[in-house]
Protein backbone atom coordinates (compact mmCIF):
# COMPACT_ATOMS: atom_id res chain seq x y z
CA UNK A 1 0.00 0.00 0.00
CA UNK A 2 2.92 2.45 0.75
CA UNK A 3 4.15 1.72 -2.59
CA UNK A 4 0.90 2.97 -4.59
CA UNK A 5 1.00 6.38 -2.30
CA UNK A 6 4.87 7.04 -2.93
CA UNK A 7 4.12 6.26 -6.41
CA UNK A 8 1.01 8.39 -6.78
CA UNK A 9 2.06 11.01 -5.18
CA UNK A 10 5.40 11.64 -7.21
CA UNK A 11 2.68 11.09 -10.70
CA UNK A 12 0.91 14.07 -8.61
CA UNK A 13 4.43 16.19 -8.35
CA UNK A 14 5.56 15.75 -11.76
CA UNK A 15 1.91 16.81 -12.66
CA UNK A 16 2.02 20.29 -10.65
CA UNK A 17 5.50 20.88 -11.87
CA UNK A 18 4.04 20.89 -15.68
CA UNK A 19 1.11 22.99 -13.99
CA UNK A 20 3.32 25.32 -13.14
CA UNK A 21 5.72 25.82 -16.13
CA UNK A 22 1.95 26.00 -17.77
CA UNK A 23 1.49 28.71 -15.84
CA UNK A 24 4.01 30.79 -16.57
CA UNK A 25 3.27 33.92 -18.88
CA UNK A 26 5.37 34.28 -22.21
CA UNK A 27 8.02 36.16 -20.64
CA UNK A 28 8.63 33.73 -17.86
CA UNK A 29 8.73 30.81 -20.23
CA UNK A 30 11.06 32.43 -22.63
CA UNK A 31 13.14 33.83 -20.10
CA UNK A 32 13.54 29.70 -18.43
CA UNK A 33 14.35 28.57 -22.11
CA UNK A 34 16.56 30.87 -22.88
CA UNK A 35 18.75 30.86 -19.55
CA UNK A 36 18.69 26.94 -20.46
CA UNK A 37 20.34 28.06 -23.76
CA UNK A 38 22.91 30.01 -22.69
CA UNK A 39 23.97 28.70 -19.60
CA UNK A 40 24.65 25.25 -21.91
CA UNK A 41 26.34 27.01 -24.29
CA UNK A 42 28.82 28.92 -21.86
CA UNK A 43 29.38 25.53 -19.97
CA UNK A 44 30.00 23.86 -23.58
CA UNK A 45 32.44 26.57 -24.55
CA UNK A 46 33.71 27.51 -21.47
CA UNK A 47 33.57 31.13 -21.44
CA UNK A 48 30.83 34.00 -21.39
CA UNK A 49 28.90 34.72 -24.30
CA UNK A 50 28.46 37.84 -26.19
CA UNK A 51 24.69 39.71 -25.93
CA UNK A 52 24.72 38.68 -30.02
CA UNK A 53 26.58 35.24 -29.00
CA UNK A 54 23.33 34.58 -26.78
CA UNK A 55 20.82 35.77 -29.95
CA UNK A 56 22.35 33.72 -32.01
CA UNK A 57 22.39 30.57 -29.85
CA UNK A 58 19.10 31.24 -28.84
CA UNK A 59 17.23 31.84 -32.37
CA UNK A 60 19.32 28.45 -33.58
CA UNK A 61 17.89 26.36 -30.29
CA UNK A 62 15.00 27.61 -28.97
CA UNK A 63 12.65 25.26 -30.52
CA UNK A 64 14.49 21.91 -30.03
CA UNK A 65 15.05 22.67 -26.32
CA UNK A 66 11.44 23.57 -25.86
CA UNK A 67 10.19 20.97 -27.27
CA UNK A 68 13.01 18.70 -25.99
CA UNK A 69 11.47 19.93 -22.37
CA UNK A 70 7.84 18.89 -23.36
CA UNK A 71 9.05 15.51 -24.52
CA UNK A 72 11.24 15.13 -21.29
CA UNK A 73 8.81 16.29 -18.70
CA UNK A 74 6.15 13.70 -20.37
CA UNK A 75 8.24 11.05 -20.94
CA UNK A 76 9.06 11.10 -17.03
CA UNK A 77 5.14 11.72 -16.40
CA UNK A 78 4.53 8.16 -18.67
CA UNK A 79 7.34 6.35 -16.34
CA UNK A 80 6.07 7.66 -13.10
CA UNK A 81 2.75 6.56 -14.18
CA UNK A 82 3.09 3.24 -16.08
CA UNK A 83 5.24 2.50 -12.30
CA UNK A 84 1.83 3.30 -10.70
CA UNK A 85 -0.12 0.96 -12.57
CA UNK A 86 2.06 -1.66 -12.52
CA UNK A 87 1.04 -2.11 -8.09
CA UNK A 88 -2.45 -3.06 -9.39
CA UNK A 89 -1.20 -5.76 -11.50
CA UNK A 90 -2.34 -5.21 -14.61
CA UNK A 91 -1.02 -6.67 -17.61
CA UNK A 92 1.46 -5.09 -20.06
CA UNK A 93 -1.16 -3.88 -22.87
CA UNK A 94 -3.59 -2.27 -20.11
CA UNK A 95 -0.16 -0.50 -18.56
CA UNK A 96 0.52 0.95 -21.56
CA UNK A 97 -2.92 1.74 -22.69
CA UNK A 98 -4.07 3.69 -20.00
CA UNK A 99 -0.39 5.09 -19.63
CA UNK A 100 -0.91 6.68 -23.14
CA UNK A 101 -4.27 7.86 -22.60
CA UNK A 102 -3.12 9.28 -19.13
CA UNK A 103 -1.02 11.35 -20.72
CA UNK A 104 -2.41 12.40 -23.63
CA UNK A 105 -5.83 13.51 -21.69
CA UNK A 106 -3.31 15.56 -19.11
CA UNK A 107 -1.06 17.24 -22.20
CA UNK A 108 -4.90 18.28 -23.76
CA UNK A 109 -5.60 19.69 -20.32
CA UNK A 110 -2.23 21.38 -19.99
CA UNK A 111 -2.45 23.33 -23.58
CA UNK A 112 -6.18 24.50 -22.64
CA UNK A 113 -4.32 25.78 -19.60
CA UNK A 114 -1.84 27.72 -21.55
CA UNK A 115 -4.91 29.12 -22.96
CA UNK A 116 -5.50 31.32 -20.05
CA UNK A 117 -2.05 32.46 -19.49
CA UNK A 118 -0.95 35.32 -20.96
CA UNK A 119 1.05 35.48 -23.97
CA UNK A 120 1.00 31.25 -24.21
CA UNK A 121 -1.40 29.39 -26.46
CA UNK A 122 -1.96 25.39 -26.93
CA UNK A 123 -0.80 23.85 -29.33
CA UNK A 124 -1.68 20.43 -31.27
CA UNK A 125 1.91 19.88 -32.01
CA UNK A 126 3.40 19.67 -28.12
CA UNK A 127 0.31 17.14 -27.12
CA UNK A 128 1.54 15.18 -29.53
CA UNK A 129 5.29 15.42 -28.88
CA UNK A 130 4.15 14.77 -24.96
CA UNK A 131 2.02 11.63 -26.05
CA UNK A 132 4.88 10.72 -27.63
CA UNK A 133 7.11 11.32 -24.43
CA UNK A 134 4.19 8.94 -22.84
CA UNK A 135 4.05 6.83 -25.01
CA UNK A 136 8.24 5.44 -25.58
CA UNK A 137 8.45 5.72 -21.53
CA UNK A 138 5.60 3.34 -21.10
CA UNK A 139 6.97 1.48 -24.22
CA UNK A 140 10.35 0.77 -22.47
CA UNK A 141 8.80 0.40 -19.05
CA UNK A 142 6.54 -2.38 -20.24
CA UNK A 143 9.20 -4.07 -21.97
CA UNK A 144 11.56 -3.89 -18.89
CA UNK A 145 8.51 -5.96 -17.05
CA UNK A 146 7.91 -8.29 -20.08
CA UNK A 147 11.86 -9.30 -20.28
CA UNK A 148 11.90 -9.44 -16.51
CA UNK A 149 8.86 -11.48 -15.98
CA UNK A 150 10.35 -13.65 -18.80
CA UNK A 151 13.90 -13.95 -17.64
CA UNK A 152 12.41 -14.53 -13.55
Amino acid sequence: MIKKIIKLVLVLIIMFTIFSFSGENDVQSNNRSDGVIVKTCEFILNRKLTEKEKELYIEKYVIVVRKTAHFTIYFVLGLAFASFLKEFNLDTKKIMLYTVLFVFLYACSDECHQLFIRGRSGEVLDVLIDTSGGFISSYIYTSFIKRRRLNG
